[in-house]
């Protein structure tokens, strides 16, 4: 089966998209939309497709199965939502929208609609993080009892000051927390389940935004494990995420989407092989350098098309990772403040 492919958004997580769907025989660019012309221009250019910076005109475009959204995080509902009510499957960037109720529509829309509503959250796709959690499940980790998650990352004043949304409350819905913590939320909800309470505190210490570029939260997790968790694009010069999991059997360490430690009193029976570090990214970069990642949340959401069934992350899988950074951001408001995450 071949798909034709539409983008939605012209920056650099579209080029990622871009180069990520191409790799994929049967997959082809059929349009790009984004409000900068030169930019849309040039995505078409180098990965084909018919640019447009009429969005109403983009979703009338003749030959189209699906959208992948990469535009600001406040647009990623009313885009999908439009999408879905042409027929359009949808399969949105991280995090689904920068509000609960929004997503909750762009969810109820792709019900209604019928179309498949997937959202990119590709570290569930890298190798090392699927042994993780292959560990965790088969319970070699025993009863987890401690988390401790570390996102030190730096974003150059430039990365907020050239861009018209990142960093504001309207479009990224937040900063450091929202925009770049939210994968390693999504993937401790992935990893350990469902989060009841969160104490936080957020700041914005060293950028001129809107937004926190530090934030600091407690969790406990509905298993009974404590975590601590930090995020920040503050951390000159920026330094590889970090995740540290704790139980009664032992202690997992993921750095920089590797398995660096296994010390479990009973050691997994298997030998894992995996793929190589890529020293392209960092911390300090907000580029992604290897696709693969993105390519394999692709290919599964074409999949669940052909086949009926589940994307990998849905729109309500998405949605916990938001609900999570809402209920950090309602215990930040006041000192001291508990907020509850499981209704």
């Amino acid at each position: 089966m071949t798909f034709d492919i539409g983008l939605i958004g012209g920056g650099n997580i579209s080029e990622t998209h871009a180069r990520a769907a191409q790799a994929i025989p049967g997959v082809e660019i059929a349009a790009v939309y984004g409000s900068n012309s030169e930019k849309v221009r040039k995505l078409c250019s180098a990965h084909g497709g018919t640019p447009y910076t009429d969005f109403a005109a983009f979703l009338a475009h003749s030959r189209m199965d699906v959208v992948i959204i990469g535009s600001p995080s406040g647009l990623h509902a009313s885009q999908g939502m439009a999408a879905a009510k042409k027929g359009l499957h949808v399969l949105t960037e991280k995090p689904i929208d920068i509000s609960t109720s929004s997503a909750d529509e762009l969810i109820e829309t792709a019900d209604r609609a019928g179309v498949k509503l997937g959202v990119i959250f590709q570290d569930r796709m890298k190798p090392h993080i699927r042994q993780l959690k292959g560990w965790i499940d088969r319970g070699l980790l025993g009863k987890p009892l401690l988390v401790d998650a570390r996102v030190k990352w730096y974003r150059p004043p430039e990365y907020y000051a050239n861009s018209r949304w990142r960093g504001t409350l309207a479009l990224d819905g937040g900063g450091a927390l929202m925009n770049q913590g939210i994968h390693t939320i999504d993937l401790l909800l992935w990893l350990l389940g469902d989060v009841s309470r969160v104490q936080a505190r957020v700041a914005t210490q060293l950028h001129s935004i809107e937004s926190e570029d530090t934030a600091t939260a407690l969790l406990e997790f509905a298993n009974g494990a404590v975590g601590v968790f930090h995020a920040t694009t503050a951390a000159y010069p920026g330094y590889p995420r970090r995740v540290e999991i704790s139980g009664s059997e032992g202690t997992l360490v993921l750095e920089h989407d590797r398995i660096i430690a296994v010390d479990l009193r009973n050691a997994p029976p298997e030998d894992a092989k995996f793929a190589e570090r890529d020293e392209n990214q960092s911390g300090s970069s907000a580029v992604v350098s290897d696709f693969r990642g993105h390519q394999a949340v692709i290919e599964d959401f074409l999949c669940a098309i052909q086949k009926n069934t589940t994307p990998a992350c849905d729109g309500r899988e998405g949605r916990r990772s938001l609900a999570l950074v809402e209920a950090v951001y309602r215990a930040a408001r006041g000192p001291h403040k508990m907020a509850s995450v499981l209704t």
